[in-house]
C-alpha cells in the first residue's frame, strides 16, 4: 500500500500537461438522452453494505453495482457503445438504427469489458468489431467477443503492445481506431467515451440523498475515475474527499502526480487485469489532477480478498472490480484520507465475476 496527497487539487499547483489536453467532459444530458432508446438501459443498484460498515468503522458503506450493466456486467458498457450510437446518430436514414454504420470498422485492444462494449455496440449498428488481444487474456475471453460478433485477434504479451497492434491496424486498413484510453493527437472519441460514463455518475449522484464524505475510484487507464470524479465535483463541489486507487503493479497515474507530469509506471502482471495499464489516459489525468484528493495503491492480495469479503455480501466481481473496497478494508488508507467513525463512503463495484 502507498498513498500520496495530490498536490495539484483544484489548481494549488499547475499540473505539467499541454493546453491542448481536454478536461472530462460533464455533461451527463448528453450520454443519457442516447441511453434512453435503449431497451437494454437500466440503473444499477447502490446498495447500503452494513457489515462493511461497521467492520471499517465508518457510518456507511454505500457501493454502486454495475455488475449487472445492460446485460454486459461492467460499467464499460456505457463507453464504446455509447461512441458507436453517437456515430450510428450521424448517419442513420430516418429510424433504421440498425444498419447506421453498415461498412464501417472499429478496432481496439482490450483486456476485458472495453472490447465487450466495442463489439456489442458494433453489431447493434450494422458495423464490424475487430478486437486485439494480448496472449495473457484467457480464451474464454475472446470465445464472448466473438459470440458477439467480434473478429479476435491475438498481438504480444501484454496490453500496450496489443493496443500498438491495433493503432497499427487502423492506420493499414482503414478502420476506426477506439481507445479507452487518450495521447497526444487522439482525444475526440476517448473524451466521448468518458461521456458515456457519467450516465453512472449521475444515477450515483440521484440515488444519494445527500453527499457522501469519501470516495474510493478504481483506476485503470483513469477513465471510470476521471469521469465520476469530474461530475461529482460539478454536482457536490469541494466537499467528498476521492481517492484514486489503482493496483501496487500499474500506478500509472499515482507515478504521474507524484512527477508532476505524464510519466510510465513499470510493474509485473497484476491480478487486477482490466486495472493493469501503465500508461494513463492524458484526458484522465488531466481531469484527476484537478479533482482527486489522493491516490493510493493496493496489491494484488488486497484486491482478492476484498472480492472475499464482497461475496460475502452478495457482490460478486474480480480483484479489478474490488480494488476501491481493497482500499476501503484496509485501515492505514482509511486513516490517510480522514475517513473516521462518521465518514459515509462511496465506492464502485466495476464489473461481475465475468467482466
Amino acid at each position: 500500500m502507498a498513498i500520496i496527497s495530490n498536490p495539484y487539487r483544484a489548481g494549488a499547483a499547475r499540473f505539467d500537461i499541454g493546453a491542448e489536453v481536454p478536461f472530462p467532459s460533464t455533461d451527463a444530458q448528453a450520454s443519457l438522452a442516447l441511453l434512453s432508446l435503449c431497451p437494454a438501459h437500466g440503473e444499477t443498484p447502490l446498495r447500503t453494505v452494513t457489515a462493511l460498515a461497521r467492520d471499517c468503522d465508518v457510518a456507511e458503506v454505500l457501493i454502486k453495482d454495475e455488475c449487472g450493466r445492460m446485460g454486459l456486467g461492467s460499467f464499460k458498457a456505457l463507453g464504446a457503445a455509447y461512441v458507436i450510437a453517437c456515430e450510428a446518430e450521424k448517419t442513420k436514414r430516418g429510424d433504421n438504427w440498425r444498419d447506421a454504420l453498415a461498412g464501417r470498422a472499429f478496432v481496439t485492444a482490450s483486456a476485458g469489458n472495453h472490447g465487450m462494449s466495442v463489439a456489442a455496440g458494433a453489431r447493434v449498428f450494422g458495423a464490424r468489431a475487430v478486437i486485439y488481444l494480448a496472449e495473457t487474456v484467457p480464451e474464454s475471453f475472446a470465445e464472448r467477443l466473438r459470440e458477439k460478433g467480434a473478429e479476435v485477434r491475438r498481438e504480444g504479451a501484454e496490453y500496450e503492445a496489443s493496443m500498438a497492434a491495433a493503432a497499427r491496424a487502423a492506420e493499414s486498413e482503414g478502420l476506426t481506431l477506439l481507445s479507452d484510453s487518450s495521447w497526444p493527437g487522439y482525444f475526440d472519441l476517448p473524451h466521448r467515451l468518458m461521456e458515456g460514463y457519467l450516465a453512472m455518475a449521475d444515477e450515483i449522484s440521484r440515488q444519494m440523498a445527500e453527499a457522501p464524505t469519501h470516495v474510493f475510484l478504481q483506476a485503470g487507464v483513469g477513465g471510470l475515475a476521471g469521469a465520476v470524479a469530474a461530475h461529482l465535483r460539478k454536482v457536490w463541489g469541494d466537499d467528498p474527499v476521492i481517492t484514486v486507487v489503482e493496483p501496487e503493479a500499474a500506478p500509472a497515474l499515482f507515478v504521474s502526480i507524484e512527477a508532476g507530469r505524464f510519466t510510465a509506471a513499470k510493474g509485473p502482471v497484476s491480478n487486477m487485469g482490466r486495472l493493469d495499464c501503465k500508461e494513463a489516459s492524458l484526458i484522465a489525468l488531466k481531469g484527476l489532477a484537478r479533482d482527486a484528493d489522493f491516490f493510493a495503491t493496493v496489491s494484488d492480495e488486497a484486491a482478492q480478498a476484498a472480492t472475499g469479503r464482497l461475496t460475502g455480501e452478495g457482490i460478486t466481481t474480480t480483484p479489478s472490480g474490488a480494488a476501491g473496497v481493497a482500499a476501503l478494508l484496509d485501515p492505514a488508507i482509511c486513516k490517510a484520507v480522514g475517513a473516521g467513525s462518521e465518514a459515509r463512503i462511496l465506492t464502485i463495484v466495476s464489473e461481475g465475476s465475468d467482466g
